[in-house]
């Protein structure tokens, strides 16, 4: 994507690329590489005027700085993407962005009742836009958040899976 944006000039897809590229850095490890390429992309993206994938490219970032550990960081991140795609009316990605908020509350040891609101919040906005994978996504993950939970596992420092 980056070189195929940089040959024919795509100005708001190559830092969608950058953003991708930090991104698949983070998951493989590199996260602090990762988060820096995802927020330069970002403001690159942002520079070009567009929004539309905002709220997407927010919740990537997210997802890198829980990699790191940086959970309560990334609970603002995703809070800060749900205010932009509030914003722009860009709620493509709302119901991942619900399921994000529920890993990093259980992460932080929050209160069930919050936790288990996002993950149903989740769950209910994925059947209204139709998001078979987005549905089956956030099941999956409360499911895992339910079965750690009545194992005992869970508890302050849950670890779900992204």
């Amino acid at each position: 994507m980056i070189e195929l944006s940089t040959r024919q000039v795509f100005a708001s897809w190559l830092p969608g690329g950058v953003v991708l590229r930090g991104w698949a850095r983070s998951a493989s490890g590199n996260t602090a590489e990762g988060v820096s390429w995802i927020q330069d992309g970002i403001r690159d993206y942002q520079a070009t005027g567009a929004a539309l994938r905002l709220p997407y490219f927010m919740s990537l970032k997210a997802e890198a700085l829980y990699l790191a550990d940086r959970t309560v960081e990334a609970l603002e991140a995703i809070k800060e993407a749900e205010v932009v795609a509030e914003r722009s009316e860009g709620r493509w990605w709302c119901a991942e962005m619900q399921r994000l908020r529920g890993v990093f509350l259980a992460a932080m040891g929050a209160d069930d009742t919050q936790i288990e609101a996002s993950f149903c919040e989740a769950i209910r906005i994925a059947q209204k836009q139709k998001s078979v994978s987005l549905k089956k996504r956030a099941e999956a993950t409360y499911a895992e958040y339910r079965r750690q939970k009545a194992s005992g596992s869970g508890g302050r420092g849950f670890r779900l899976p992204l």
